[in-house]
């Protein structure tokens, strides 16, 4: 008998990646050994068998089909040739070839998640996410994500069965309009992707300007707001109209518009929605020291050893120094300090507000009330209502006394009638 073993046992390439729950099919090939009678091909996955066929032909090809599972990902598939030559009393022989290994997948028949923002202002960068469930193996997932032509550079994050991709779209002027988003999720070779418009918008801020920002009161000043192209503004102390690119009016500074916020507000629709961007410019007045009742008021009365405060405020720009000396010996009032009150306080006080713009000055009378005059006063109130109480105590007295006479006399005529009237004639 001759015998010899298979020369070559082939397992022929597998796919590169295969779909969970697709038929799979096996090919393994074996060229020479002999007696072929005795030669067999088995098919494994691992060490499980799958099938196990006669060699014929030469070559002879052996073949099976198995459904491919989440378990067979990873798995070496090979097949192996047996020689049995027990029967001559020479042995089993087995030969076997290179393994290959499984590569399974499930990408799902879903649109992956894609999170943007709709509209995106140039200049600026947004954050986007791409999410995609029910992956396997999910860690060997491909994220593409990109607007446009401009590949972004996602950050992957992988669960069991899920991913999550970010990245941030940085927007430059060339891609003003509407654009397209992307996200791709690529796995064995399938892909899932999902788009979204996004539309790219340029905004400036408006142009708020004051003719002048610094001036003396009463000078003539121009106020503007102009927005950029396509948008309208309002100005806040222009009269309403109808929305314009730009709007305009004049003021006669006053004291009152000393550190004036104007308010430009413009607005741009993109995409349906109305945008706003505001700008502010504050006025600043000069005018000289003022000093008025409201704010510094010409009386104070205080009583002795209480805690006051002297509150005199005195207004312009640039700010007035102020300070209040008494006339007859030029003694210094504090203004705004918390102090206890003290008797030598008292007097008339003149307070004069200087600045470069010039000064003015105020006459400012601090009554003190003594304690004494406040026990002296107390002990007259209690003498006078005294002295009320007696009088009218002896008021009282004396008109009952006098009701009573008249009672007992008009009891004494109406007894003498009496008689006179039962005594006979």
């Amino acid at each position: 008998m001759v015998c010899a073993f298979p020369e070559h046992v082939e397992l022929q390439p597998l796919p590169h990646w295969q779909p969970v729950g697709e038929n799979l099919t096996l090919h393994c090939q074996v060229k020479g050994g002999r007696p072929r009678a005795h030669l067999s091909v088995m098919l494994l996955r691992g060490e499980e068998l799958l099938t196990q066929q006669p060699a014929v032909g030469e070559p002879a090809e052996v073949m099976t089909t198995v459904l491919a599972g989440r378990d067979d990902h990873g798995t070496d598939f090979f097949c192996r040739t047996e020689l049995n030559l027990q029967s001559q009393g020479l042995g089993l022989f087995q030969n076997s070839s290179v393994p290959r290994q499984l590569r399974t997948f499930v990408l799902p028949k879903v649109h992956p998640r894609l999170t943007a923002p709709r509209i995106m202002e140039v200049g600026t960068q947004w954050l986007v996410n791409c999410t995609l469930d029910g992956l396997f193996p999910a860690s060997e997932a491909q994220v593409l994500l990109a607007l446009e032509d401009q590949r972004l550079e996602p950050t992957v994050e992988y669960s069991k069965d899920s991913l999550w991709a970010t990245a941030w779209v940085k927007v430059t002027p060339e891609e003003k309009g509407i654009q397209h988003l992307t996200c791709a999720v690529i796995l064995g070779n399938q892909t899932q992707w999902t788009q979204e418009k996004v539309t790219i918008y340029s905004f400036p801020a408006p142009n708020l300007t004051l003719s002048e920002s610094e001036v003396p009161e009463g000078t003539m000043v121009s106020v503007e707001c102009k927005a950029h192209a396509g948008a309208v503004v309002t100005l806040s102390g222009a009269s309403a109209g109808t929305p314009a690119p730009s709007a305009q009016f004049m003021l006669n500074a006053s004291a009152e518009d000393n550190e004036r916020t104007f308010l430009c507000s413009a607005a741009l629709e993109v995409a349906g929605k109305v945008l706003h961007k505001n700008k502010t410019q504050t006025l600043l007045v000069l005018y000289g020291p003022r000093l008025d009742e409201r704010d510094c008021p010409g009386n104070w009365t205080w009583e002795e050893d209480s805690q006051q405060t002297l509150k005199c405020q005195a207004w312009g720009n640039p700010v007035p120094k102020l300070d209040c000396h008494r006339k007859v010996d030029g003694a210094l009032l504090p203004i705004g300090d918390l102090r206890r009150v003290m008797r030598n306080m008292s007097g008339t006080y003149i307070c004069k507000a200087t600045s470069r713009l010039g000064v003015v000055k105020r006459e400012v009378v601090v009554n003190v009330i003594h304690l004494q005059n406040n026990i002296v006063t107390t002990v007259i109130i209690l003498v006078a209502v005294l002295v009320i109480s007696s009088i009218v105590g002896i008021a009282a007295y004396l008109y009952n006394r006098q009701r009573k006479i008249r009672e007992y006399k008009l009891q004494k005529a109406q007894a003498a009638a009496a008689m006179k009237l039962n005594t006979p004639p």
